[in-house]
């Protein structure tokens, strides 16, 4: 019996195939088509067939063309376990030839010869190469050897192809480390800077004259140095997780959990600033959403987008701020809505860039550089998410950060594991 094959672009779990795709499956130079075609000139054979471990399909190259089958984890795994550490062809010689022959019979791929080579990189096997039909003549040993020797610069090409990538991309990340480096100086040298001018400048006052002031005139000066320590700790404190998420350094730990944890947690947070400024916080989260996130991080993100909300919201007690969420399909929506002071066209397209030469004051003159919202971009993105906005100017802004819903148990420890190989 035959296998039901599938042509390439009925072939829908194409992301999971990373090394396939660095042999360039889906492009005009399929690597893996060139060889198969060639080996199955070669031996006059009707079926080659190519697997990697752990990817979703095993490639055929037969008279029809190159097609792929749905892996069998089971066969795979059976087939795996036939190869010997000094043997790394099973042909009728080998002793487990007959084993390997009736499991793949079992599984319905009919034949009365084989020859199958297990694919080794650095002593570690990445998958298997087999070559059968139902001719009853033997492959010639001359044959077996021609295709051991192209399939050894078929794995060469494969390490190198390989390390190049990762070469890459080392390159790549190390770029974007050297640029937002000097993203990070260059906001320390403007916006770290600057609020202990003031600082500095009212405690010399406190220091030097504090006999020539009144009650009125201390409590004042306390209050300014009380709320900019307060803005620069919290602008130092977003500087450092962003430093840490662009280094690389955070350990991203998805679990299903409750949204009301995280959206509970920032009430409690945030509720004395709304009322010191006079602005409604709502949490309109339902108890039973559940989502699968990293905690700690869905928190920051959901505190920075609260706390940006009320910074720019009035404080004539009209001003409103909701958190809300919703369900839908697959994946979870969370929403900040504030009544505040909304965006320009043009500063919505640049919301999540680091605003280095100008500061945005709020509605009580708070300051910041848009760091918390660059600290939530790159949050969502290590929680393979979506954080998209909607404002206008003078009416407010909307941010809903998208993520998966929960799975259950064996679902969410499988899409971690894959989540995990992807990084």
């Amino acid at each position: 019996m035959q296998p039901k094959l599938l042509e390439l672009n009925q072939a829908d779990q194409m992301s999971d195939c990373k090394l396939s795709l660095l042999l360039g499956v889906t492009s005009s130079r399929n690597q893996i088509d060139i060889f198969l075609k060639m080996a199955r000139r070669l031996l006059n054979v009707e079926f080659a067939a190519w697997a990697f471990h752990h990817e979703p399909y095993t490639w055929f190259v037969t008279q029809q063309g190159f097609q792929a089958y749905p892996a069998n984890p089971e066969l795979a795994a059976q087939l795996q376990a036939c190869y010997t550490k000094d043997a790394v062809v099973i042909s009728p010689k080998h002793p487990n030839y007959s084993k390997f022959s009736e499991h793949l019979k079992h599984h319905f791929f009919d034949h009365q010869r084989l020859l199958a080579l297990n694919l080794v990189v650095n002593q570690n096997s990445i998958g298997q190469l087999v070559f059968f039909d139902q001719v009853a003549d033997e492959f010639h040993p001359e044959d077996i050897e021609q295709i051991e020797v192209l399939l050894e610069a078929m794995l060469g090409y494969i390490e190198l192809k390989f390390e190049h990538t990762e070469l890459k991309e080392a390159y790549e990340q190390l770029s974007a480390l050297n640029y937002s480096r000097t993203k990070f100086f260059q906001i320390i040298a403007h916006d770290l800077r600057a609020p202990f001018h003031g600082l500095l400048g009212f405690s010399d006052v406190l220091a030097e004259e504090l006999d020539t002031l009144d009650h009125a005139s201390i409590q004042n000066i306390a209050s300014y140095l009380n709320d900019t320590a307060k803005s620069t700790y919290n602008l130092l404190e977003n500087l450092l997780d962003w430093a840490m998420a662009e280094g690389g350094h955070f350990v991203y730990h998805p679990i299903n959990f409750k949204l009301k944890q995280c959206s509970h947690i920032v009430m409690d947070v945030l509720s004395s600033l709304a009322l010191k400024k006079t602005i409604r916080l709502v949490d309109q989260v339902p108890d039973d959403i559940r989502v699968f996130a990293d905690i700690n991080m869905l928190t920051s993100v959901l505190q920075n987008l609260t706390s940006n909300a009320l910074k720019f919201s009035p404080v004539d007690g009209t001003g409103q701020v909701t958190i809300s969420a919703c369900v839908h399909g697959e994946q979870i929506q969370l929403s900040v809505t504030d009544t505040g002071l909304g965006m320009t066209e043009q500063q919505v397209q640049h919301v999540f860039e680091p605003r280095i030469k100008t500061s945005l004051k709020g509605t009580a003159g708070e300051r910041g550089t848009g760091l918390g919202l660059v600290l939530c971009k790159r949050f969502v993105d290590l929680n393979h998410g979506e954080i998209r906005v909607i404002s206008k100017e003078g009416q407010g802004t909307t941010f809903t950060v998208i993520l998966p819903k929960a799975q259950d148990e064996h679902s969410a420890l499988a899409l971690h594991q894959d989540q995990l190989a992807a990084h």
